[in-house]
């Protein structure tokens, strides 16, 4: 059954981050950066991705999972005289993170700016625990 979380970043459990902020687990290909802060009210997740537009991603949740993925492909095609000359290029990365049952997972947004895709992960209200005594028969 471990092996099929293994793909997963657990950044998440009991609501306490259990990776350090800039570190992220390098799969296949270039893997953007990424930096988890636990605010009051959120979580903050910040992706480094220069040079993309908000269009280049994909970010949904899944069962408790929330997948941020991207694909890119450019082309480039240099017709001379006496030569063509074409450049392809494919880019792709998925970065998955487990988030805790805490989270309000209907307001998650997302906004990219100047080379950084924010997500905010909003905390769901929870309702403090009431002490109380009880009385003995």
């Amino acid at each position: 059954m471990s092996d099929f979380f293994r793909d997963v970043d657990r950044f998440f459990e009991n609501d306490i981050m259990r990776m350090p902020m800039q570190w992220g687990r390098q799969m296949m290909g270039s893997m953007p950066a990424v930096n988890i802060r636990d605010n009051e009210k959120d979580y903050a997740i910040e992706v480094a991705a220069p040079g993309m537009t908000k269009q280049d991603f994909d970010i949904n949740v899944n069962e408790g999972v929330l997948t941020i993925s991207s694909q890119k492909e450019t082309s480039n095609t240099d017709e001379q005289e006496n030569y063509t000359r074409r450049e392809y290029n494919y880019s792709s990365f998925s970065r998955s993170f487990r988030l805790p049952e805490t989270v309000n997972q209907e307001d998650i947004k997302a906004r990219y700016e100047e080379g950084i895709l924010h997500i905010t992960v909003p905390k769901a209200q929870v309702p403090e625990k009431q002490k109380r005594s009880i009385n003995i028969e």
